[in-house]
């Protein structure tokens, strides 16, 4: 008799229905999140050849019923791809409105606020952050930017040093 207790315990069949049904629509909707990157966004992240050629596909697609069905299969391509939240994660960064965004964007005055404060030296720093900026064109942006602070000037050259260091961190922790 005891031995029929035991089989009578219910057994995890993993997932279920309406979990699945709620991964597969968060695919979806980062298909359509992806579906609204420009093409250069759209390089940057790490997606296989079949991701970008089905989202290249998709903007090619007017009628809604084949987009509707079109974003199901980019879904499930992306469930396919190696990290789908580490892709969500990129995404986030082109957000305006995300933390990562945000992040980044701090990062970057920081780094820019303290190479116009501190001089080489921090340059030296921010190439052991970030080892494929360029450390001669980024000693130049801070060196102009410097340059502006001290004659109180603003010709814009501590806005250009700030855009090159978040292209460097985008691109460094986009790896």
């Amino acid at each position: 008799m005891k031995d029929h207790q035991d089989n009578d315990a219910p057994e995890y069949d993993g997932p279920s229905k309406s979990q699945l049904k709620r991964e597969m629509h968060a695919l979806q909707d980062l298909g359509k999140r992806m579906l609204d990157l420009s093409n250069d966004q759209l390089e940057t992240l790490p997606i296989s050849d079949t991701l970008r050629a089905a989202i290249e596909e998709s903007r090619r697609i007017r009628q809604n019923e084949a987009k509707r069905r079109h974003l199901q299969y980019i879904g499930k391509v992306i469930r396919q791809e190696d990290d789908p939240e580490a892709l969500a994660k990129a995404i986030d960064a082109f957000d305006a409105g995300s933390e990562e965004h945000t992040r980044r964007h701090h990062l970057a005055e920081r780094w820019r606020d303290r190479m116009i404060a501190e001089g080489d030296s921090v340059v030296g720093e921010f190439f052991s952050y970030c080892p494929t900026a360029d450390m001669q064109h980024l000693r130049n942006l801070a060196r102009n930017a410097r340059k502006d602070v001290e004659k109180q000037k603003n010709t814009g050259q501590a806005r250009k040093l700030f855009r090159y260091l978040r292209e460097c961190i985008d691109d460094a922790e986009a790896m």
